[in-house]
């Protein structure tokens, strides 16, 4: 009961936040006589109200239900959701344009502004579509401390964050396989968030990951977005596909220690740390800790771990989200850091949440490289 007044809550002030954001926009495009024509406004509010509640209504829908229909009135709810955050920008850069050039004296044509700010916007959204569609291999060397003689020189690929669901389904994921497998990895591993979180046959969504194989095997760890409800289905399902669901434990493959944490069980550092501590990671050999979230890297490494693999960040996904996610994550953000004796690996993600746009970053899968 809790959690659904939690959740309601969340989505009213949400909403709410909408509701302004598009009474900004109404209030900029209007404010000149060369958009304040009453037909012209009435239907200016009609759009405006609708898209204002489009991508709530598309959310909700999406957790229960899924057919086409519904898939492409969600993908435009979320391009339209990231076209938004770029108009937001615009419009408020035009009304400081404005109150700067009132206090200087000088005169402008403020809907010429808002004409040239919003059509940068609208580019900057478009590309921004395209740019998440555009998967890119990010290749990394990563030296370890003992690390045993069989895996030097061996690689290991990376993915994390595909978001099977009403945006990207089972032929997004058979083209990764296909990426993945063309660099002939010798062991993967897919930090988590492999679905959405929305209703998806699970099942029929992983059956790509059949064909997806490595001398040394396919680990999976599940992200918070397996992990909103019962995660088992998502589980089930990836398991069923030949991949190794990791929970929890420590497997060992020629020497090198792999450990899976799933998200619930990495968020609060107390039980993180304990997790680990059960785990009983060998000091004096190198381990690989895949975990969806970068949260505390800090327990990882003070409880022996070599290197921490994640993702989840996306890295902001797209501007000005990308630099409040800087300021959270600090330099786990992205890419490889170091903290103490332990190295971190964080992936931007293969898929988007929401809007399915990136801008300031870019899909990816990660080849690693041991030495």
């Amino acid at each position: 009961m809790r959690v659904r007044k939690d959740l309601t809550a969340f989505i009213a002030v949400f909403q709410s936040v909408l509701f302004l954001t598009h009474f900004l926009l109404y209030e900029t495009w209007t404010f000149s006589s060369a958009g304040s024509h009453t037909h012209e406004s009435l239907w200016i509010k009609l759009v405006l109200g609708f898209l204002s509640v489009s991508f709530v209504a598309a959310s909700l829908l999406a957790f229960r239900y899924t057919n086409p229909a519904l898939r492409a009135f969600y993908r435009a709810a979320a391009v339209w959701m990231g076209l938004l955050t770029f108009l937001f920008v615009g419009a408020a850069c035009t009304w400081i344009i404005f109150g700067v050039a009132r206090l200087v004296g000088v005169d402008m044509n403020f809907h010429r502004t808002v004409e040239l700010l919003f059509g940068a916007a609208v580019v900057a959204g478009l590309y921004g579509v395209f740019n998440a569609s555009w998967t890119r291999t990010t290749r990394t060397t990563v030296r370890l401390a003992k690390l045993p003689a069989t895996w030097r020189g061996r690689r290991a690929a990376l993915i994390s964050d595909l978001h099977l669901g009403h945006v990207r389904n089972g032929s997004f994921l058979r083209r990764m396989v296909a990426k993945i497998l063309k660099e002939q990895p010798d062991v993967i591993f897919i930090a988590g968030d492999l679905y959405d979180g929305t209703a998806i046959d699970a099942r029929r969504a992983a059956e790509p990951l059949n064909q997806l194989v490595a001398p040394h095997g396919v680990y999976f760890v599940a992200g918070n977005h397996e992990q909103f409800g019962d995660d088992s289905k998502y589980l089930h399902a990836i398991a069923a596909a030949g991949v190794r669901v990791l929970s929890n434990e420590k497997v060992e493959v020629d020497g090198l220690q792999i450990v899976g944490v799933p998200y619930r069980n990495a968020t609060h550092d107390g039980h993180f740390a304990s997790v680990l501590h059960s785990i009983r990671l060998d000091r004096d050999r190198a381990s690989i800790l895949l975990t969806h979230a970068p949260d505390h890297p800090e327990v990882a490494e003070a409880a022996g771990v070599s290197l921490q693999l994640s993702g989840h960040t996306h890295l902001g996904q797209f501007i000005p989200w990308s630099w409040i996610a800087r300021r959270i994550y600090r330099q786990f953000v992205y890419g490889l850091s170091r903290i103490g004796k332990m190295q971190v690996f964080t992936s931007s993600g293969a898929g988007t949440w929401g809007p399915p746009l990136r801008l300031g970053s870019n899909p990816e899968i990660v080849v690693l490289q041991f030495e």
